[in-house]
């Protein structure tokens, strides 16, 4: 089967790896870097848990799932490739400082306790025991073993090397212009350099570009929008870091990386296709920093960037197949969404690329993304129907 995937970020290579490990000829038209989009920009934190909130509950049994999944696939992804992608497991640490924050933290502790996720409370001179270079009038804290992290950008560079040993082929700068059909089903790819690829099935999985994409059937609307997240590393003594765990503080996070980099992050920002960097916003994100990790301030700054995650009206993925347009048919278009991940889209990469790798295949849907189908967005569907198929969610990173 000829299988032609639209996009080489996380998600794209990772169902592209899946497929052509399975024994499929797999092509990944990347329209500039592969791995170099939102992918290249994120943090890498998988914390379902600790980020969950009123809301997410839709979203959550994915995500817990995809999370589940992740120490085979990154045990699996080091075998083929040889690189470590540097997943680490020390955990999750949410902070207070304040009486309000502390309140803020028992109410989130309280919903994480109905919804069956159980935080550990800590003290403040606990978290301070766990994280001693931690402000000294840390007052209490969440934490969650279960919630780890990965170093996207080394898993970007490890999917690459994993999909072409399966025997995948890589187009970069390739951008697709649009979609070709025959007989009501996708039949190929036609590339903006004038190149053609033909194909028994095609996987959108451009992220915040995947509606620009033409060629969508007029049955389906694809609301995918981006959202801007503004992003600083400092560099920190690789030997003798300043924190272990990732940190949760006042809407910001701290990741430290194995090199030595610290990251601080993230903006979130509805400000279309706008990519740079602005004062304002590092100063927000060094400020807060500063104000949980004092030390920070004698860090030198090593990198600013901001990313466009691909969010859809919902905030859920958009996962599965595009229905024939034809009533009377049977089979579905071969087209299949892969999109919308917005800001879980390395934690939901093993999930993705699983059950997507899977329909392809055999055909048949798994009910773990049922959910999650583009005909919730269908034009024949009602923005009420939409609405009792989903909820609103904004958990992830």
């Amino acid at each position: 089967m000829r299988i032609v995937i639209i996009g080489g970020g996380v998600c794209g290579l990772s169902i592209g790896w899946f497929l052509a490990r399975a024994g499929q000829s797999v092509t990944i038209c990347e329209a500039s870097q592969a791995g170099r989009g939102a992918t290249w920009a994120a943090a890498g934190m998988l914390a379902p848990q600790i980020e969950a909130k009123p809301g997410s509950e839709n979203l959550f049994p994915l995500l817990r799932d995809s999370l589940h999944h992740w120490p085979d696939f990154a045990a699996e992804l080091y075998d083929v490739s040889g690189l470590d992608i540097g997943y680490r497991d020390e955990g999750c640490l949410v902070v207070a400082r304040d009486r309000d924050s502390q309140e803020a933290l028992r109410f989130h502790q309280a919903y994480h306790d109905q919804q069956g996720i159980t935080l550990q409370w800590l003290s403040g001179p606990e978290v301070r025991s766990r994280e001693p270079l931690l402000h000294g009038t840390v007052s209490a804290g969440l934490f969650s073993p279960d919630d780890h992290q990965v170093d996207n950008r080394r898993l970007a560079q490890a999917l690459i090397i994993a999909f072409q040993r399966a025997g995948g082929l890589l187009k970069q700068d390739c951008p697709v212009d649009r979609m070709i059909w025959k007989n009501q089903r996708v039949s190929g790819v036609a590339c903006r350099n004038g190149d053609t690829i033909p194909a028994d099935q095609v996987i959108v999985a451009a992220g915040a570009w995947s509606r620009r994409i033409k060629g969508f059937p007029s049955s389906i609307n694809l609301p995918i929008r981006p959202v801007k997240g503004q992003m600083v590393a400092l560099k920190m003594d690789a030997d003798a870091p300043l924190i272990r765990h990732n940190i949760w503080y006042r809407g910001i996070y701290l990741v430290p990386r194995r090199d030595g980099r610290l990251l601080v992050g993230a903006t979130v920002e509805e400000m279309g296709f706008d990519d740079h960097v602005t004062a304002g916003s590092v100063y927000h994100l060094l400020k807060r920093a500063h104000e949980i990790l004092p030390s920070t301030a004698e860090l030198p700054l090593i990198e600013t960037w901001a990313g466009l995650r691909p969010a859809s009206r919902d905030n859920m993925p958009i996962l599965g197949p595009v229905p024939c347009e034809d009533a009377h048919q049977n089979s579905d278009s071969g087209l299949i969404i892969a999109t919308g991940h917005y800001r879980n889209g390395i934690l939901l990469a093993p999930a993705t690329a699983a059950y997507i790798a899977d329909y392809c295949l055999s055909g048949r849907l798994n009910p773990a993304i049922a959910t999650y189908g583009p005909e919730r967005f269908s034009k024949k569907t009602s923005p009420q129907e939409t609405a009792k198929m989903t909820k609103t969610t904004t958990a992830g990173h």
